[in-house]
């Protein structure tokens, strides 16, 4: 195991990891205007890379994939990028 998780004694503390999949800049009238089934379209495409944020530090960036199995359906995030953790969060 590695020694720097294990001495720390909030390595077992659970964290949330928000997973940022693009950004959206609509007219507040035409947030206002929305319903059910309207489309909000992002600034990114489908295979672009996703990033990983807890706070407002980003940690980490990876592609959305989905699960198979038991799982199926869901969706998990493939890692390609880790930031230097270290220091800290």
């Amino acid at each position: 195991m590695d020694d720097i998780t294990d001495a720390n004694p909030f390595s077992q503390v659970p964290i949330e990891v928000t997973i940022s999949v693009g950004r959206a800049r609509p007219l507040v009238r035409d947030l206002l205007r929305m319903s059910k089934d309207a489309v909000l379209q992002l600034d990114r495409r489908v295979d672009d890379p996703v990033e990983l944020y807890v706070g407002d530090r980003l940690i980490a960036r990876g592609e959305l994939t989905e699960l198979d199995g038991d799982n199926a359906g869901q969706l998990a995030v493939r890692l390609t990028e880790v930031a230097n953790l270290r220091g800290g969060l």
